[in-house]
């Protein structure tokens, strides 16, 4: 288990820890403001590598530096989410706001949400994130899986896995007080690359937060920064 001049500076060939990158910011404005939001989360979480930076990340998300004590990484799940990027393994989401969230910029692996696989309204009593995971289940290897909202998805996620099925990487950060906290201790439990977090907190912004920041270091080793 593991724990400057532009808006589009950047290096390539590694990950960049000297200069700031954000893909997602269109304008100079947009760029200041989270330049300045990353320099505070530096100062205030540390600044040793990419799991720093993802915890960064996250809890800029969030409004909160208490998210950083939080996140939970498991089998080197950077490595395995640049590894997919490279690939252009595809990436599944739970919800369609975690879809839109996702940048599309540095990568060539398609978003799609789960939610707009389903070909029936009939669920067999499941939530529909849940069915719409079970009817992807011969897609889902080598595949990123992203998963903000919905714990009951990522519970069958991980009876899937304990099965056999093994995406790439697994980031699992559902929100609220029935089974979030216990969906996404159970990922930590398999031996598959995911990025999690302890307790009931999480949602969207930080699954967003951290799918973003591995797109944001495969494009800063691969020169694919717009």
């Amino acid at each position: 288990m593991s724990e400057e001049c532009s808006p589009h500076a950047g290096t390539t060939g590694n990950i960049s820890t000297d200069t700031y990158t954000d893909i997602g910011a269109d304008t100079l404005e947009g760029y200041a403001i989270s330049r300045t939001s990353r320099e505070l989360a530096r100062k205030t979480i540390g600044d040793t590598g990419p799991l720093d930076r993802i915890r960064q990340r996250c809890s800029i998300a969030v409004g909160d530096f208490a998210m950083a004590d939080l996140m939970r990484f498991n089998e080197e799940p950077v490595s395995a989410g640049l590894a997919a990027l490279r690939t252009g393994a595809p990436i599944y989401t739970d919800i369609r706001m975690v879809q839109t969230g996702i940048q599309k910029k540095g990568h060539n692996s398609s978003v799609s949400c789960i939610l707009d696989t389903l070909s029936s309204t009939d669920t067999g009593g499941k939530t529909r994130t849940s069915a719409a995971l079970i009817s992807l289940r011969n897609q889902l290897a080598g595949s990123i899986i992203v998963i903000g909202n919905a714990p009951s998805a990522l519970l069958v996620l991980c009876d899937m896995i304990q099965k056999g099925i093994k995406p790439a990487l697994v980031i699992g950060t559902p929100v609220g007080f029935v089974n979030a906290a216990e969906s996404k201790e159970l990922l930590r439990t398999l031996d598959i690359p995911s990025i999690s977090n302890e307790g009931t907190r999480g949602g969207t912004p930080v699954a967003v937060a951290a799918m973003n920041e591995i797109i944001t270091m495969f494009a800063e080793m691969t020169g694919t920064i717009e």
